[in-house]
């Protein structure tokens, strides 16, 4: 394998909202209440919506950061990346890291939007969750076609309007959207209802994928406010295994066949056990819980329909013949502390050393372009999309590693993680 040959398809990477994603996006009457960025006095910055205001955590966007500069303080746009907010540094950014296409989530309205489900105003929060997902598709992806695989937001607090925004967006070539690992979590109907079955229709009926990120419940598992931060990342997996219990045996893909899941930044090293598990429960305990999947196993369902993917996860593809692997992905998780960025094409290539060809492009960008429904190919010649052509693009673009200024930090313990930032 000649990782210069790799071509490479992201599909979880994350975006930090420039200050004027808003302006002109809302209708008259609402654009002076639009969410807007500001300044504090210590230097950093929040954005003020509705009675609210959120800060950037640092950890999210520390990409060409020294290690001991990480933490989970407020930052300001001065210490991060252009990449991480301006379109054009973004696309860079991906050159010198010989990456093609990515998916970005978002950020300060919460992984799943969180934030315009939360706004007293539901005209507002409607008004403010459209113009966000009509800028992510016309000027941040739009900007650069064949090198993004857009990514909507949908409204919680309605199913149906939830569907209505799956269809409208899909006329504007989006195939994905971001939605709650656990809407329970955040005040809305679980899985386990019937109430989110209008937005499984719409996504079915227009080919869209369901993406439940790691976090987009809110809530991370959390042992004690004493046990360090790596005792949080180490677990941050469990969230989207809770997730994926929840899929299967809430019988949404059952009775939607044509829906797909996407347990986004999940890994997928701990995937052979829990389908030995989902599996084992079934035949132990259907009788009295009265679990029925006709002829087919969870596990199968499972396989059929849940996309996963990895960012640096050599266990998981070592087991690969417990894994579907046409669904199967890639992710690079720019600008997170867990990327690989710029050294992804080398780090993953050390994970697909032994697999064959055919293997090796339905996991770095095959099954990723047939999902999403994305076609990079029609903008961009294949021999373009590679790793060297790409990386051609970016001589001279410094991808080095600098310090932007040494900041008191908190964030060692999971106490600091959960308290207010501010």
């Amino acid at each position: 394998m000649d990782v210069d040959d790799l071509i490479l398809v992201s599909v979880d990477d994350h975006l930090i909202e420039p200050p004027d994603l808003f302006e002109g996006g809302l209708p008259s009457g609402l654009q002076d209440r639009a969410p807007r960025m500001h300044g504090l006095d210590d230097g950093t910055y929040v954005w003020r919506f509705e009675g609210e205001e959120i800060a950037n955590i640092a950890i999210n966007a520390v990409a060409g950061r020294p290690g001991e500069e990480w933490g989970t303080e407020p930052t300001s746009l001065d210490e991060l990346r252009p990449g991480t907010y301006d379109i054009h540094e973004r696309v860079k950014e991906m050159n010198a890291n010989g990456l093609l296409g990515s998916m970005n989530f978002p950020s300060f309205p919460g992984f799943c939007g969180q934030l315009f489900s939360r706004v007293a105003d539901k005209e507002m929060g409607l008004a403010t969750l459209q113009a966000y997902n009509n800028w992510h598709v016309d000027v941040w992806a739009g900007s650069y076609p064949g090198r993004f695989m857009p990514l909507g937001v949908v409204p919680l607090w309605d199913a149906r309007l939830a569907a209505a925004e799956v269809r409208r967006i899909a006329r504007k070539g989006v195939h994905a959207i971001t939605f709650s690992e656990n809407p329970y979590k955040l005040g809305y109907p679980s899985l386990h209802t019937d109430a989110w079955d209008p937005l499984w229709e719409a996504c079915s009926d227009e080919g869209t994928v369901v993406c439940m990120h790691i976090g987009s419940s809110s809530e991370l598992v959390v042992t004690s406010p004493e046990a360090p931060i790596d005792v949080l990342y180490t677990l941050t997996p469990m969230n989207i295994v809770q997730a994926a219990a929840d899929v299967v045996w809430s019988h949404i893909l059952e009775r939607f066949p044509t829906l797909t899941v996407a347990l986004s930044e999940g890994g997928t090293g701990w995937i052979p056990y829990f389908l030995e598990r989902i599996d084992y429960v079934y035949s132990q305990q259907h009788a009295w819980t009265g679990q029925d999947f006709g002829e087919r196993k969870p596990s199968e369902l499972f396989h059929d329909q849940v996309v996963t993917c990895f960012i640096d996860d050599a266990f998981g593809l070592e087991s690969r013949s417990h894994l579907n692997i046409d669904n199967l992905t890639w992710e690079c998780d720019y600008p997170h502390s867990d990327s690989t960025w710029p050294r992804s094409p080398e780090k993953v290539a050390a994970s697909l050393e032994g697999l064959d060809a055919d293997s090796i492009a339905k996991i770095t960008h095959r099954n990723a372009m047939r999902i999403f429904q994305y076609d990079p190919f029609s903008t961009i010649p294949e021999e373009n999309c590679r790793v060297a052509a790409l990386r051609s693009l970016a001589v001279g673009h410094d991808v080095s590693i600098v310090p932007r200024g040494k900041r008191v930090k908190y964030g060692r313990r999971m106490g600091d993680m959960m308290a207010p930032q501010r």
